[in-house]
């Protein structure tokens, strides 16, 4: 269902004026409608669409005039005024269109008197001669010619006329677009009025081409043919002015054409000449004189690219292709356009071109496929697919089918998809299937990587030509492929779009070719089953994008198809319902439910009926861990087909249940999802509700049935009602102190669905109206939102009680308004940053009040009466007024303080606060509608006064050399000695002392003032600032910069907001606007001055935004001068960067500051439609200083230049137009790499970086070797055809620097840059014959790189050499390579080279093995080659080489090769020999003999590590079942390896033991997994009798990593082998062992070590006490403490996740037991973890302890049968039911009477709570206190830490009060349920005096918080809210546990 809103149709009304007004009134009749009143009465009405219907009717009218009426007056005086309403019409009028319809439908005998009048009318229009008004009487004359017989007529009769006004309308058009050149706007508007005269002259020649063809032309002295000449060269013109739009240029080339065409003769001879004029071989003697006179620029210079192109466009348009009607000059026309269009694509690079290009390459494509159909032979042959243009196509095609923009990459399929059909039409009447182009074709796509955009469109093009089948024959497993690559959601639509196009097409197949549907079962095995499988086990990203783009396509193509899915996905549905992290049979289910649902397939009533799906299934996915299984079963209940769709109870139910558990997700898209489904579901609500209040109002004569029906009718709108209703409370429910802030922005988004569904105009029936439900505590729910630190919840509580403010005002009283307005005040003026956005919002709600200025402002402001008899001007502006005043008054007074002391400003009023609000107020004023504009006016320059004035009292801080001062607080000696010297720097406004006294705090001043005494002459380090109230307060660093940066931030947006919303009214006299011309001038001068010199990052970049509001504004305006500012002030910064002026106030730091800022929001507000060229201007400039040629006696402006560029190719917004520019930023940057200045070489960095990002994309993951962001080679040169000699060049610059023969280091700078950039690219196997830019010749450079000294060099020149060899040709590389490595004789031996080479064997090998050509004849022998000759070198591995490194890179490819040969096996391969190789380099290793290096031996740990990891791939290859159970001798040799895995263990390098104990974890989860059963569990003979050495090493490994590994591993072992080895192996008994685990736990300073050894000591607790051994209650209890001490909030994500993982594995047998084995205390004790646990902010572990629910919900199902339970919850509904299943614990312990109070202590809250009472009680009371003194800033010792931006430990997810109200429902059902009373119960009765003692201590303090505590104590309010109704809650319950049974059911059912 997809919600979209209805479109109102606008047509404006005609009207006619007094003199025809008159004519009509004296010929209409009033007895009888005749043609004159027909007109009348249509031209009366002031609705056009009635104007419509009534325009319909004049044709019926005249056809019902007799053959006489033509002679009558009254029709020619008709005629007469139709004619001029016509031509008065404007051209996108629906009303014309009507108008030309009905008189096309004219009688024969009225046609000459209306043509008459047309004729006169147009002559009229002709007659025009004002050139703005040109485009009115083009546009008429394109009516005409259009489908309008009459107009038509008109413009043939005055052909000449015609003619003459658009030949003369292109020479003034052109004439006045070059006097207004500058003036942007009025240029675009002349250009499109050219545009269209060019088209409506083009109009005329094709439309009325015999008024031209005939005798008046042949003279050329004939008028026609001079202006034909005349229209033809003003074409030329206009094609050779780049100054014009794109699109002028475009149609011009089509009118050379076409008006050639036209005059041209013999026109058999046209084709040559248009070759000749496109090939630049046209001679003057063989053309005409006159073509030569009107374009003889296009013959005699060399034509421009964008000319030569559109030329090719015009000759592709305008001639006629079809029927061969050229013959042979018109074949070879098409051969040379598309030669030529293939010569400019390596030219033309600017996006605009390219898109041209493409689009006109398609054109081609077209045109050749109609030449073909009557074309010779010849033509067949050049255009087959095996021919050159073709071939050159088809590069084209793989060059550009991944470019950037969607234009050039949808030309780029039609090409590819015509090309296929071009081939089929040369080849017809062969097996195209067998064909061999299309055979080659399917191959290359098919190898090529799946992360290749374009490879999907071109397989769908060829699916389309072969059929699915065939390519299905070369690899079935292609639909699993392309599901797979579905979990990129960039690559999902594509992979879609061809999964679409394959089943359809096999579809349609199978349909064909079998009679029956047996065919159906094969085809959904090969598309429906794999889908069904990533359902239910796919990760999350892949099922969604699977089930948002594959699923609706295969539903709609089969739709019979749900049925067989829905069968599979029921039959394990119960069985699997998912997890955290998959959707399970159930999530799968409801996925294709919901779809099928929202497609139509299927009804929701039906799938219940039919038991597709059960009401508790649904309330299963409603809750489901997985957040995407509980959207879909959400929108199974919201989405339908039909928007009217009755919703039953059912869902309404279904739905009230979802709100209860899913508000507080923490994730934005679920929240998003969830606020759009319910929003169908309310659409639904409301429409079909309409629907039913007319079923209601439709009275029929059938009693019964219409009772019947209204009575159903009201009943389903009464639930409606009810249900919107108790959504509503639900809503406001949540919203209560303490929610968290997803809960809040769930519940009032949901709630502004509910306002915008329901606000139907008055008058009509309505189910439901918000307002209704609206209470004056809802309100002040809703005002208290304002108090959220999240701004998103500010601005929703803000647009609801915008919609709600008419009955939220009727409910405030007076006073509370006035104390919201004295709290927005104070706010306004808060040190706290997010206090002043509050105050502006709350400010922003109040301006809307009608009394506002009554009931608040009139104690701050004097009352103007005037303004109150000006009944005419809005509350809104009014009160706005009036609060800007005031905000105004109040900030120029605190600035004027400021000026004093900018630190008792920082402390106690910074005024950024003030000047946000004014911000706010202004962006909700409607400035296109004000009454007070002189107030106004007055008003907008005090604050621009005021700015300026705030920004000289701050902008000292900030541009200072060091503005960001001290951090976080300045609470040492030496931090106030470095404030003092900024304070000396900056020398600000200062009048007295203060700001000259570095301020540090109290608690150190005594000591700290002893100290500096000694170094500065300063008496009182410490003064209190005290101000004529006497106000003390203290200040840091930190917050007189915050108080600066955020106040420039303010004035920034303001300015930029003055300039925005208050654009100057350049068409009026400058004074009429709101703001001046000068006004804004200063305001730009402002901005270039902060931009061009503030050192402060924030400063500038927020300057920066304000700077680009009034950027874009200038772009826009109107006034010339204001235009031209952007251009001025861009040459004014180039011409002072290229200067080099020392006088210069550039802001010359290393990144250029602001600088970059300024140019880039000048450029970027340059019209995305222009020529950009303000951008080509600036790039030349800046291109250039970039890349000085000479030595320049100053590198800043080159460093500048550097950084702009840098900003500008990062920049966005300027999108494809940079990317011309971008082979020349890459030169520049390698350049830069080399200069001696750091300067230039970190700013050519930067550059360097952006540019590969701009390049390649933004790298989103960690694989180094993904392609994801790389490219071919082909591509990346097509597009920068530049770097291809640049890049060859500077690489063999680089490999000359490495071949000298010394030995010294030699390096050059270029070599890391060209290695990254090489490292990018790869080959393709669609790379042809056809591209100069070959790859081949970068390959031996890139080998030499290897040689390189330095080791990173080395490591990239092997990754770089991958992309360059093809797969095939790496074998031959690699032995190449190989052969070139020295033997253990040779003289000079150089391991620098041999490391180099041996790291590019290694990453080529890697490449070869993991490519698809596993399995193919040529694989096994290159790697049979391979592995010969790698035994040849065998000595670089083994102890004749002295170095340890090139052992170990020659020892890595050993491992690659016996890790992948393994695998091999069971294929045959002969490689015993190899193996036996191998186990001889391990014995002759030092890890058999011992080894003779200290580990400081360089290269040591690498040889030992990569040594370690043969033994280990050696193991794992001999421990396989083939060479286990070979007979063989040779098989026999190799199963005994040289080393066993605990020779390994024994090694005293812990890194050797690392890797062993990583490989046996390996394997023991292996064989855990079951994943080697199968094999015969080759590795569990490596495992055999370990347990000993494990347990050894536990008690003596010294190493933190090795020991937690041998825990992990002891942890996955069964403790049935691992126990009975205790005693022998380390002398402990198992409780030894388990009390040697605690003791790990408690003393380790490891959280991973303290993890693993609770996780192994809980599974030894349990093992021990399911086996009936006793452990001490000591040992227990230790285990318990510690168990909840891993619990704690402030605990790491490792251990909290340790500890519910220890609690869902003893849930079983101890927490859900029905026996109490560890007593009453522990058992709660553990439940109250896991309760924690669930209230836990991070999902991760919420998730994980809602499994043990999971544990609990599973044994009672599987207890009690088939009865329904809800396993896999999320932690909301976890929760709910943990306290549940407690409370039914404790009736089956029959532990009720003790475990109640214990769990009203939970209610009560613990002792930290008391704390938190205590400390808020001191507090407040303090801050009464000093309120009564009268002093307003008191010592910050008394408060608590309350640093600026210290938020300290919060938990932003955790609710209480949701605890708090689970935990006492179920209660108070466990009471009702068992009656249970505790009149004298001593814990009940102490509970019950501490309630009553918390109830009145939080009583009293709420009594003394200050007025509106919510905004000015909001934390303290909360928390007292919170505990309130704890006590409360527990209050009840305590009460009703005293009292007797009858006291006991009346309260419980008034709870």
């Amino acid at each position: 269902m997809v919600l979209k809103k209805k479109k109102e149709i606008q047509v404006d009304a005609f009207f006619l004026d007094h003199q025809q007004l008159e004519k009509l009134q004296r010929f209409s009749k009033a007895e009888e409608q005749n043609l004159a009143s027909l007109l009348l009465h249509c031209a009366q009405l002031n609705n056009g669409i009635q104007q419509i219907q009534c325009i319909k009717k004049i044709m019926p009218l005249v056809k019902k005039m007799g053959q006489n009426s033509a002679c009558d007056p009254m029709v020619k005086a008709c005629l007469d005024i139709l004619g001029e309403t016509y031509f008065s019409l404007g051209v996108k009028n629906p009303l014309k269109k009507v108008l030309a319809s009905s008189l096309n439908g004219l009688p024969e005998q009225f046609m000459t008197l209306a043509v008459q009048s047309f004729v006169c009318c147009l002559r009229e229009e002709l007659k025009t001669t004002d050139v703005y008004l040109y485009r009115k009487v083009l546009d008429n004359l394109a009516s005409c010619m259009g489908d309008f017989s009459l107009g038509r007529a008109s413009v043939k009769n005055l052909f000449e006329e015609v003619l003459r006004f658009l030949q003369q309308s292109l020479l003034d058009i052109q004439e006045e677009n070059r006097k207004n050149h500058g003036n942007h706007v009025v240029q675009t508007q002349l250009m499109h009025d050219l545009l269209i005269a060019i088209k409506v002259s083009m109009m005329l020649v094709q439309k009325l081409q015999e008024n031209i063809q005939g005798s008046l032309w042949k003279h050329h002295e004939s008028f026609v043919w001079q202006s034909m000449c005349s229209l033809l060269k003003s074409s030329t013109n206009f094609l050779l002015d780049a100054a014009l739009l794109q699109t002028v240029q475009t149609t011009s080339g089509l009118a050379v054409i076409l008006f050639t065409k036209t005059m041209y003769e013999p026109v058999e001879e046209l084709p040559s000449l248009v070759s000749d004029l496109l090939l630049g071989s046209i001679k003057h003697t063989d053309v005409p004189a006159w073509f030569v006179s009107n374009c003889g620029t296009l013959c005699t210079e060399e034509c421009p690219d964008s000319v030569l192109l559109f030329l090719c466009h015009g000759a592709l348009a305008m001639l006629e292709w079809k029927n061969g009607s050229m013959g042979e000059n018109g074949e070879k026309l098409l051969l040379d356009i598309a030669s030529v269009l293939l010569s400019l694509s390596s030219e033309l690079k600017e996006s605009s071109m390219a898109m041209s290009l493409s689009r006109i390459l398609a054109v081609w494509t077209n045109s050749a496929q109609a030449a073909l159909v009557s074309g010779s032979p010849n033509l067949k042959i050049k255009l087959n697919g095996n021919s050159d243009i073709i071939g050159k196509l088809l590069e084209y095609i793989y060059t550009h089918w991944e470019h950037p923009l969607d234009a050039v990459r949808h030309q780029t399929k039609l090409i590819f998809k015509n090309l296929l059909q071009i081939h089929q039409t040369t080849i017809t009447g062969s097996n195209e299937k067998s064909d061999p182009f299309f055979a080659r074709l399917i191959k290359h796509l098919l190898s090529l990587e799946w992360h290749v955009k374009g490879k999907y469109a071109s397989l769908g093009c060829l699916v389309e030509c072969v059929g699915t089948e065939n390519i299905l024959r070369l690899d079935r497993t292609i639909p699993v492929q392309i599901l797979d690559v579905m979990n990129d959601q960039s690559l999902a639509p594509y992979a879609s779009d061809l999964l679409e196009t394959m089943f359809t097409n096999h579809k349609a197949h199978f349909t064909l070719s079998f009679q029956e549907s047996t065919w159906i079962d094969q085809w959904h095995d090969i598309w429906v089953s794999p889908l069904l499988v990533i359902l239910c086990e796919g990760n999350h990203d892949q099922t969604t994008y699977i089930i948002d783009y594959y699923l609706p396509k295969l539903l709609k193509c089969s739709p019979d198809s749900l049925s067989y899915m829905i069968r599979i996905l029921q039959a394990s549905a119960d069985a699997n319902l998912g997890s955290r992290s998959t959707r399970g049979a159930l999530g799968a289910l409801m996925a294709c439910l919901r779809t099928a649902r929202a497609h139509g397939h299927l009804e929701l009533s039906n799938m219940m009926s039919n038991g597709l799906v059960s009401a508790e299934c649904i309330k299963q996915g409603l809750v489901h861990q997985h957040n995407q299984v509980c959207i879909d079963a959400l929108g199974l209940l919201c989405e339908t087909h039909r928007s009217t769709e009755i919703v039953s109870m059912e869902e309404m139910q279904l739905i009230q249940f979802f709100m209860m558990y899913n508000l507080n997700s923490q994730s934005p898209s679920v929240r998003q999802q969830i606020g759009s489904l319910l929003r169908k579901l309310f659409c639904r609500i409301q429409e079909s509700s309409q629907v039913l209040y007319k079923l209601e109002q439709n009275k029929t004569k059938q009693e019964l049935l219409e009772n019947s029906t209204k009575r159903h009718a009201l009943g389903i709108l009464q639930q409606y009602k009810d249900f919107m209703s108790s959504v509503c409370d639900r809503l406001f429910e949540v919203l209560f102190p303490g929610s968290s802030h997803p809960t809040r922005f769930s519940a009032l988004t949901i709630l502004r669905s509910v306002a915008e569904t329901f606000s139907v105009p008055k008058g009509q029936a309505q189910v439901f109206q918000l307002d209704q439900e609206i209470d004056s505590t809802r309100v002040r729910t809703l005002i208290q939102c304002f108090a959220s630190t999240f701004e998103e919840v500010k601005v929703l509580a803000f647009g609801l009680l915008m919609k709600l403010r008419d009955v939220a005002f009727n409910l405030q009283d007076s006073e509370n308004l006035d104390l919201l307005f004295q709290a927005a005040m104070d706010l306004s003026t808060s040190t706290k940053p997010y206090d002043c956005v509050t105050a502006s919002y709350l400010l922003n709600f109040l301006v809307h009040h009608k009394g506002l200025q009554h009931i608040c402002l009139g104690k701050w402001l004097e009352h103007n009466p005037q303004m109150d008899e000006n009944t005419s001007v809005s509350t809104v502006e009014k009160n706005t007024l009036a609060v800007i005043k005031l905000l105004l008054v109040n900030v120029e007074e605190e600035i004027f303080q400021a000026k004093k002391s900018l630190l008792q400003a920082a402390a106690s009023f910074p005024m950024y606060g003030r000047v946000h609000c004014i911000t706010g107020a202004l962006q909700q004023l409607p400035f296109n509608n004000l009454t007070l504009v002189a107030e106004w006016k007055e008003m907008v320059a005090r604050l621009i006064l005021m700015s300026y004035k705030l920004s000289a009292v701050v902008s000292p801080v900030v541009q200072s050399s060091s503005p960001e001062g001290l951090i976080p607080m300045d609470s040492d000696s030496e931090s106030a000695g470095r404030l003092q010297m900024i304070l000396h720097e900056i020398q600000p406004q200062d009048t007295n002392d203060y700001f000259m006294q570095a301020k540090i705090l109290k608690e150190h001043c005594k000591v700290e003032s002893e100290k500096l005494a000694d170094h500065r002459p300063m008496e009182n380090i410490c003064t209190e600032m005290r101000g004529k109230e006497r106000q003390t307060c203290d200040v840091t660093a930190q917050m007189v910069l915050v108080c600066c940066w955020r106040s420039m931030k303010e004035v920034s947006l303001l300015l930029g907001t003055l300039c925005k919303l208050l654009p100057s009214q350049a068409t009026s006299e400058p004074s009429d606007g709101l703001i001046t011309v000068e006004q804004v001038k200063n305001i730009g001068d402002y901005f270039k001055h902060h931009l061009l010199q503030s050192r402060h990052r924030g400063a500038f970049e927020l300057a920066y935004a304000g700077f680009v509001q009034l950027t874009e504004m200038l772009s826009r305006c109107n006034s010339e001068s204001l235009c031209k500012m952007p251009v001025q002030w861009l040459g004014g910064v180039l011409e002072e960067i290229k200067s080099c002026d020392p006088s210069s106030t550039l802001c010359a730091t290393r990144r250029s500051a602001g600088i970059p800022f300024y140019i880039q929001a000048l450029l970027a507000s340059e019209p995305k439609k222009s020529k950009t060229d303000l951008l080509k201007m600036t790039m030349k400039e800046l291109i250039t200083l970039a890349a000085p040629l000479n030595e320049s006696p100053s590198v800043i402006p080159q460093v500048h230049a550097l950084n702009i560029l840098r900003a500008l190719f990062r920049d966005t917004r300027l999108g494809e137009n940079i990317m011309p520019y971008v082979a020349d930023g890459i030169q520049i940057a390698i350049l830069g790499f080399t200069s001696p200045v750091w300067a230039v070489r970190n700013s050519s960095t930067l550059l360097f970086s952006a540019l590969i990002t701009r390049i390649f994309g933004v790298k989103r993951g960690k694989d180094e070797n993904s392609k994801k962001n790389r490219m071919t080679g082909r591509e990346f040169f097509a597009w920068f055809p530049s770097l291809y000699p640049f890049l060859l060049k500077q690489l063999e610059i680089v490999t000359n620097t490495l071949n000298s023969e010394a030995e010294e280091l030699k390096t050059h700078p270029s070599l890391f840059l060209l290695l990254l950039i090489l490292g990018r690219l790869y080959p393709s196997p669609m790379d042809g014959t056809y591209s100069a830019l070959s790859m081949a010749p970068f390959v031996p450079f890139i080998i030499r790189c290897g040689h390189s000294p330095v080791y990173r060099s080395r490591e990239m020149s092997g990754r770089a050499l991958v992309p360059f060899v093809m797969v095939n040709e790496v074998p031959r590389t690699v032995l190449s390579l190989l052969e070139g490595l020295p033997d253990s004789t040779s003289p000079c031996i150089r391991q620098n080279n041999i490391h180099g080479t041996l790291l590019q064997v290694f990453h080529l090998l890697q490449s070869y093995l993991e490519s698809k050509q596993l399995f193919s004849l040529d694989f096994h022998r290159g790697l049979g080659d391979i592995i010969a000759c790698v035994g040849t070198k065998l000595w670089l591995a083994k102890r004749p080489n002295p170095c340890l490194v090139t052992r170990a890179a020659y020892l890595d490819v050993l491992v690659m090769l016996s890790t992948h040969l393994g695998k091999f096996q069971k294929q045959g391969m002969p490689l015993s020999g190899f193996w036996e190789e191998i186990n001889r380099v391990i014995s002759d290793s030092e890890l058999m003999s011992g080894i003779p290096y200290s580990s400081a031996v360089p290269g040591l740990i690498q040889y030992l590590q990569s040594i370690t990891k043969l033994v280990i791939a050696v193991l794992s290859v001999t421990a396989g079942p083939d060479i286990q159970s070979s007979s063989s001798p040779v098989a026999k040799k190799i199963a005994k390896p040289s080393l066993s895995i605990v020779h390994l263990l024994h090694c005293e390098f812990h890194e050797v033991r690392l890797l062993a104990l990583e490989a046996i974890l390996l394997w023991l989860k292996q064989i855990n997994s079951k994943q080697i059963a199968e094999e015969g569990g080759g590795v569990l003979c490596l495992l055999i009798d370990l347990e000993g050495t494990l347990l050894t090493m536990a008690l003596k490994e010294k190493n933190l990593q090795c020991f937690c590994k041998v825990l992990e591993i002891l942890y996955n072992m069964d403790l049935r082998n691992v126990l009975p080895k205790t005693e022998c192996s380390i002398k402990m008994n198992p409780n030894e062992l388990l009390t040697w685990s605690l003791n790990i736990v408690d003393i380790s300073n490891s959280t991973e070590v303290q993890s693993i050894a609770l996780k192994f000591a809980s599974k030894l607790v349990i093992h021990l006490l399911q086996n009936h051994q006793q452990i001490s209650e000591e040992v227990l209890k230790t285990w318990v403490q510690l168990l909840v001490y891993f619990c704690g909030d402030e605990q790491q994500t490792e251990m909290l996740l340790a500890a519910a993982e220890v609690l869902k594995s003893i849930t079983s047998f101890l927490l859900i037991n029905e026996k109490l084995i560890l007593g009453l205390s522990d058992t709660l004790a553990m439940w109250k973890c896991v309760v924690l646990l669930l209230q836990n902010e991070d999902l991760v572990i919420r998730d994980a302890a809602a499994e043990v629910i999971q544990v609990a919900q599973s044994e009672k199902k599987s207890s009690k049968g088939r009865e329904f339970a809800l396993r896999i919850v999320n932690a909301p509904m976890a929760l709910d039911l943990a306290f549940g299943i407690l409370c039914e614990l404790l009736q089956r312990w029959g532990e009720i009477r003790t475990g109640v109070p214990i769990l009203l202590e939970w209610l009560l809250g613990d002792s930290d709570l008391k704390r938190d009472l205590e400390t808020s009680a001191l507090v407040i009371l303090t801050t009464s206190c000093h309120l009564m003194l009268g002093s307003l800033h008191f010592c910050s010792l008394m408060e608590e830490d309350d640093y600026l931006f210290d938020k300290g430990e919060v938990n932003f997810w955790a609710e209480k009060l949701t605890h708090v109200r689970q935990l006492s429902k179920h209660l108070l059902q466990l009471i009702s349920m068992t009656h249970l009373t505790l009149p004298d119960h001593g814990e009940l009765n102490q509970l019950s005096r501490t309630a009553l003692d918390q109830a009145q201590l939080i009583g009293h303090l709420l009594r003394v918080l200050p007025p509106t505590p919510e905004f000015s104590k909001t934390a303290e309010f909360t928390r007292l809210a919170i505990q309130n109704e704890r006590i409360s809650v527990c209050l009840k319950i305590l009460n009703l546990l005293k009292s007797d049974d009858t006291c006991k059911k009346e309260n419980l059912e008034n709870y």
